[in-house]
């Protein structure tokens, strides 16, 4: 089972390359990261921003960590980007984007994503409004694929989401943009599922369960978050606490569909009320119940 962590327990605290690329080394004991734009925002002044961002990646690589890809925080999904009601307000969401994948690209990073964005309140209730939105948003993407392969990016990454507002949510939803970008983009768009989006009941019912994902898009997902989770709400809560992702579920999934290289990224937000010291201790522990694996059962796969 390919384990990594998502850079977002970090945001805040643990904000100097080494000391943070020490903790996911030494106290993690990981190898694969994925960077949060949260550490860097993609829309601070060039310059000064790919000095940053590359300042980490060197701290990271120099740690002997894989950073696979960037991807967006907290701070991006506020905005309604590619799906917004306008198109002065869709162009900014793909200039978010385009200045993400170049520093991306300043880091050598292969891979970025985000989730798509978010309908407004009168387009999301209406068909034919959400149809139109959805086609322009699908061309301004395939358009940054261009830029992307320019830049050296190997992948775009999207997120579905556990919102009816949004757009790709259902796993139906995600399939229909993987097959509408087929043949159309310059570098592959794949896809990045949320486990704890995934099996959220209220919206899905039945469907909320990762056979169905696996059924409908397993040919197109590149990489995982994994959370703790009740299937309520998009809790990402720590394995510390209980709920419906447990590790034998995730080991389980990771072999009936004979995984090799996406990796699960774990996903913690913690409350900023949350003391550091409470933070990193948490991180450690969670991450140590989902190493504890059986080594007779899944020999070759545990880190």
């Amino acid at each position: 089972m390919k384990l990594g962590v998502n850079l977002c327990f970090a945001i805040k605290r643990w904000i100097d390359g080494p000391q943070l690329a020490e903790i996911v080394t030494d106290k993690l004991g990981l190898e694969y990261v994925q960077y949060t734009w949260d550490l860097t925002d993609p829309w601070w002044p060039e310059a000064p921003r790919d000095r940053m961002a590359v300042a980490y990646a060197e701290a990271f690589r120099n740690a002997g960590l894989t950073v696979e890809s960037t991807f967006g925080g907290l701070a991006s999904y506020t905005y309604n980007h590619f799906l917004a009601p306008t198109d002065e307000l869709r162009r900014l969401g793909q200039e978010h984007l385009r200045r993400a994948i170049d520093m991306t690209a300043a880091m050598q990073v292969p891979a970025a994503g985000m989730p798509l964005g978010s309908y407004s309140a009168a387009d999301a209730v209406n068909p034919a409004r959400r149809e139109e939105i959805y086609k322009i948003a699908k061309g301004l993407l395939v358009e940054l694929t261009g830029h992307a392969k320019k830049r050296g990016l190997s992948t775009l990454l999207i997120e579905p989401v556990p919102v009816g507002t949004e757009f790709p949510a259902s796993a139906q939803d995600a399939r229909r943009l993987m097959r509408d970008l087929d043949g159309q983009t310059e570098i592959p768009v794949r896809l990045l599922v949320d486990w704890g989006h995934a099996l959220f009941e209220p919206l899905f019912g039945s469907d909320a369960n990762m056979d169905l994902w696996m059924a409908q898009c397993g040919d197109y997902i590149h990489s995982f978050h994994i959370q703790q989770t009740d299937g309520q709400l998009d809790r990402h809560w720590s394995f510390t606490q209980k709920g419906v992702v447990t590790r034998e579920r995730l080991e389980e999934h990771w072999h009936k569909y004979k995984l090799m290289q996406q990796t699960y990224f774990m996903e913690i937000i913690y409350p900023f009320e949350s003391t550091d010291e409470f933070v990193l201790h948490d991180i450690v522990e969670a991450t140590r119940m989902l190493k504890r694996v059986q080594p007779a059962q899944i020999a070759g796969d545990a880190q």
